[in-house]
This record gives structure tokens, C-alpha cells and sequence, in this order.
């Protein structure tokens, strides 16, 4: 059987000699008061790539670049919940077990068939799990960067969420905590902030996607807008202006596109062994040479499997040995909580559209600005060219998104920061400049 899944990797962003040339007007604030700014959000705000939590993806979150142009209007000090800058990065996973976790870089990988290619490649932890149990709350100096990762709107008003004992208990809010009982928004609301941004939703479809809808749920859509109500409520009582952005597709992200549905690429001996085991059972289910649709799990299809449709989904989680050398796709089919199906994609985005309409309208009530980051990420999708740079959210070449395949490079966290800034500036006629997107890098190749 011949199967390949192609990642042919690239170098991701090359940067034409000629330096660009910027009409920057003078710094201004206008209407707005950046003395004390507060970011709100779950691991994009927080500064999580390549899945985990480092020093050099926290100092270049989108809420960090926002936070350094605002100091040429007037911005305080931005204070960030720094792990060790001589850490691989930490991650935690809870699936009744604790399971530690450090980032993923870029590097050569053998895999079941003895071929050696580049590919994304856990490092050691060189933390333990005495990161997210030890406080590191200074109650002098409180973190402006209240980003956490895995956060759903509704966590944000949890109180106890950093709490072990919680039902909803988050380690990495834990460990920045004001106490074992404040909640994300108290903590941000008594440091009496003139400025906030929001950019919260995500993982209220994310987590459900991330395994192919078999478990956790969406949120419902009223649950999202009576949270929210609270939260903008909370964050605007002292007068603070602020921005707030909406959710992108997340079924436009890497995690979810790289794995072709077609990716089953089969010679003429395997076509043969595969057609006589499943003709006889007159399901459906047929091969020919070169790409074919995988088998997959369907509880609902006849005998409870079927070929996957051209717009479904299979998640970047799956195990590619177990693709490539073990049958899964043909003669075993992909599990489910690999797979997003037609009902389940359709149920993200409606949710999503729903999520959006709300953080729209309370941001319209409010007069606060407002970000589109879904029609960043859509562009993202096909492609943007900046200052003779091309940035795409195609998984590691693209340049846009980190090897986790969710969360994004600097480079695009300096991309999205313009968007605020562009929002902000248009809202409260402030001259905020934006940053030059060619600093920052993409993919780190070996």
C-alpha cells in the first residue's frame, strides 16, 4: 500500500532587501486613556503558540505589541505572567491524569516507513508541574495581561476558577490569581483600567472541534450573551474605553485543514484488496488508483462507517504512523473524535456567527471599537502580502499560524495587533502607529 500525507515544507517568510518606507503621523491618543490597560482573553491574548506557554510567545502576543504602541500615546507599564525565558515552554493536559507538555519546534522526524522529513517536534519539558501550583501574584503589581489559556467566556466571571477544587479549575490562571476565590474579570475590574481589549469566544466552539465534536459541548448561545453582558458591564463601570474582537471560523484554522480528505493514496494492489473486502457489502464504499476519500466512523451510516465528504474535516491530532502504516482510513476507520462531519461543522459556524452578532452589538452599544479578526483570518486563508512578504495560514509554510496549528506566529500576532490598532484609531480618533509586520518572524526553520 502506497499512502502518502504531503507536508512539503518551505522556508515561510522572506523579506525583500529595500527597507519599507511608513508615513507615520505624530503619536496621538485621542479620545481614549491608555494610563493603565488591561487584555482579556484566553491563549491568544495570553501569548500560547506552538502548544504551550513561553517567555518569547507571551512578549510577543498581539496584547503585547498593542501595549508597546500605546506607549507612544501615553500606555503604562504592561505586565506579563512570564514563564522562565530559559523554559521549552509548558502546556498542561487534564484528561484525568495530568500530562506536562512543552512547545513544538521545527525538526527532522522519521516516521513509520523509515522516511525522515521536517516536522513539528515536542521538546523535553524542563518545567514541572510546580509552574501552575506556584502563585506568582504581586499584590503591588498585578498583571495587565490577564489572557488565559482554554478560557470560555463564561470562565471569566468564575470565581474560583483558579481554584483546584473548582469544576471548571484553569492552571494557568491559577498561578496569576488574586486569590483562590477572585474570577478573571474581579481581578481585572480592581485594577481600575482606562483601557481594555476582549478577545474571548474562541474555545467556547474550539474545545468541542479540537476533538471532532465527540466530546465537551458548545455554549449556548444565551449562556454566551448573559456572560458577556456581565463582563463588558464590569469592564466599562469606571468609564474605561476599550476594544473588542469577534471569533474567526476556527475550521479555517491549520488544525483543521492540513489533513486532506482525499489523502488515502492507494496502488492498484491495494484498490483491488480494498474493493473485493467492501463491494459484498453494498455500502458504498469504493476505491480507484492515486487519492481517495478515507473510511471513517459514522454512527449513523450503514454498519456505522462511510468515506469521508470532501468538506469535512480531519483534525491535525490524528496519528499519522497509525494513517501511514496501520491501516487507519481504510481497512479501520478514523475514529470520530478525529473527524469533523457536515452536521458538526455546520453547528461551529452557526454558533460562531451567533457569538459574533453579540460581541458586535454590545461593542456598537457601548461605543467601544470594534475588530473584525474573522475577516482577518478569512484573508489569512488565501493569502496576505505585506511589504513584499507573503503570509498565509497554510500549516508551517504559511508563516501565519505556530506548529500548534491554532495559534499564531508573532508575525501573525503583529498582523492582528494592526487590526486593533486600526479599529481603535478609527473609533476614539487616536493616532496610534501601526507596527512594521516584517520584524517579526514566522516559522523558525533548523
Amino acid at each position: 500500500m502506497k499512502l502518502f500525507i504531503n507536508f512539503s515544507l518551505i522556508i515561510v517568510v522572506s523579506v525583500t532587501s529595500c527597507k519599507p518606507k511608513f508615513d507615520i503621523p505624530e503619536p496621538e491618543k485621542g479620545s481614549a486613556d491608555f494610563t493603565k490597560y488591561v487584555a482579556l482573553g484566553n491563549s491568544i491574548t495570553a501569548g500560547y503558540a506552538d502548544g504551550a506557554l513561553y517567555y518569547e510567545a507571551q512578549e510577543n502576543s498581539f496584547s503585547a505589541i498593542l501595549a508597546k504602541q500605546f506607549e507612544l500615546v501615553g500606555g503604562g507599564k504592561f505586565t506579563i505572567p512570564f514563564v522562565n525565558s530559559g523554559s521549552n515552554g509548558i502546556s498542561v493536559i487534564n484528561n484525568n491524569t495530568i500530562t506536562i507538555n512543552a512547545k513544538s519546534t521545527l525538526g527532522y522526524k522519521t516516521d513509520c516507513k523509515d522516511v525522515t522529513s521536517l516536522s513539528p517536534i515536542k521538546l523535553t519539558p524542563n518545567d514541572n508541574y510546580n509552574v501552575f501550583t506556584t502563585s506568582i501574584y504581586n499584590v503591588s503589581n498585578p498583571f495587565n495581561n490577564l489572557g488565559t489559556p482554554d478560557a470560555k467566556v463564561f470562565h471569566l466571571n468564575h470565581k474560583g476558577y483558579g481554584n483546584s477544587s473548582s469544576p471548571y479549575y484553569n492552571p494557568y490562571y491559577n498561578r496569576i490569581a488574586s486569590s483562590t476565590n477572585s474570577s478573571i474579570i474581579d481581578d481585572a475590574k480592581n485594577q481600575n483600567a482606562t483601557f481594555f481589549s476582549l478577545l474571548i469566544g474562541g474555545n467556547d466552539v474550539l474545545t468541542y472541534a479540537l476533538n471532532g465534536g465527540a466530546s465537551d459541548s458548545l455554549t449556548s448561545v444565551s449562556r454566551f450573551n448573559q456572560h458577556l453582558d456581565t463582563i463588558i458591564h464590569k469592564l466599562t463601570q469606571n468609564g474605561a474605553k476599550g476594544v473588542v474582537g469577534n471569533i474567526p471560523d476556527i475550521t479555517d484554522l491549520p488544525y483543521f485543514t492540513t489533513i486532506p480528505y482525499n489523502g488515502l493514496t492507494l496502488d492498484a494492489d491495494k484498490v483491488e484488496q480494498l474493493n473485493n473486502l467492501y463491494s459484498p457489502l453494498g455500502i458504498g464504499i469504493t476505491f480507484s488508483v492515486g487519492a481517495n476519500a478515507f473510511v471513517i466512523q459514522d454512527a449513523a451510516a450503514p454498519l456505522g462507517f462511510r468515506q469521508i465528504k470532501s468538506d469535512e474535516l480531519i483534525v491535525l491530532g490524528i496519528p499519522l504512523d497509525s494513517v501511514k502504516c496501520h491501516n487507519i482510513g481504510s481497512l479501520i476507520p478514523i475514529p470520530n473524535r478525529f473527524v469533523l462531519n457536515t452536521t458538526e461543522i455546520n453547528d461551529i459556524k452557526n454558533y460562531t456567527n451567533s457569538y459574533n452578532l453579540k460581541l458586535q452589538n454590545i461593542a456598537q452599544a457601548k461605543n467601544l471599537a470594534f475588530v473584525d479578526v474573522k475577516s482577518l483570518f478569512n484573508k489569512l486563508k488565501s493569502g496576505i502580502v505585506y511589504n513584499g512578504v507573503s503570509i498565509n495560514a497554510q500549516f508551517v509554510k504559511g508563516g501565519a499560524f505556530s506548529l500548534d496549528g491554532l495559534n499564531l506566529n508573532p508575525i501573525g500576532n503583529a498582523l492582528l495587533a494592526n487590526e486593533f490598532i486600526k479599529s481603535i484609531n478609527l473609533t476614539y480618533r487616536s493616532k496610534i502607529p501601526h507596527v512594521d509586520v516584517t520584524k517579526f518572524r514566522g516559522v523558525i526553520f533548523p
